[in-house]
């Protein structure tokens, strides 16, 4: 996948200085997901692991909304009427899209305004750092429609980032989180003004997209993969990563500037 010339269908995709924004784009009905747009996104995701020239990825959403889940027209229905096996498919497709985003190597920095509910707010929950406005709000709405709670990854990952208590309360009543309450919760990691909050989301991205980004991908694949080891087995697996990381090229620049008193240039490799 070249950055520069990816034309997706269903979403819009822009890149520059390192920086991959993708923005869902139907707006007029606050960017719900389809049968075809969570496939793309799933495979867009997987397609950056071979990426190299895209180092971060901002997801965001157009009409000041982030995404109000799964189209109910278009998927809800549908899925009434389908089978075991095609309703398993469709499951294991959607959390596909988690495992995707999350096995990327890429920081995902998502900007969420308005609505993000449902598969909104598992999109926004998967990924590595979110940033938010006052009057967004999160719902995980799944038991609204007579379903689990345990939708793509819920109850694994969100407990995670705001607590098991915190999250069994959204899950099982399928409440809507305010902005004020999803940050004071440590589900966004800051609040900012609804004008300033795509600029803000991008310029956090470039931040990082000019770091030792061979490193930040390090720190991402311990971040996920450390969930299921013990702390013995953690801090030997951070031993070997970080070793890895001494032998980088961003490494031996970070000396030589430290030594001239300067900023370090970091290439990523």
């Amino acid at each position: 996948m070249n950055p520069h010339t990816f034309a997706p269908e269903h979403f819009l995709w822009s890149f520059e200085d390192k920086v991959a924004t993708i923005t869902l784009n139907r707006p007029e009905k606050k960017n719900p997901l389809t049968f075809e747009s969570y496939a793309e996104l799933r495979d867009t995701f997987r397609a950056l692991v071979y990426v190299d020239a895209v180092k971060v990825v901002v997801l965001t959403g157009a009409g000041g909304n982030f995404c109000s889940g799964g189209d109910v027209h278009e998927i809800i229905g549908p899925l009434t009427k389908m089978a075991m096996p095609e309703l398993l498919r469709f499951t294991r497709m959607t959390g596909d899209l988690v495992k995707s985003i999350r096995a990327c190597p890429q920081a995902v920095l998502v900007a969420v305004d308005g609505v993000c509910v449902g598969a909104g707010a598992i999109m926004a929950m998967a990924s590595d750092l979110r940033y938010g406005t006052a009057e967004s709000r999160v719902a995980f709405l799944f038991t609204k429609v007579g379903l689990a709670g345990c939708d793509m990854g819920a109850c694994a990952i969100l407990p995670r980032i705001i607590g098991q208590g915190r999250a069994a309360e959204l899950l099982f009543f399928g409440r809507t989180m305010n902005g004020e309450e999803a940050h004071q919760w440590g589900f966004y990691n800051e609040l900012v003004a609804p004008e300033a909050l795509y600029e803000h989301t991008l310029k956090r991205a470039r931040s990082l997209a000019h770091g030792p980004t061979f490193a930040h991908a390090m720190t991402k694949k311990m971040l996920d993969q450390e969930w299921n080891m013990s702390v013995d087995q953690a801090i030997e697996a951070e031993a070997q990563a970080q070793a890895i990381c001494m032998q980088t090229q961003d490494f031996e620049r970070a000396y030589h500037a430290f030594v001239a008193k300067e900023k370090p240039v970091f290439e990523g490799d």
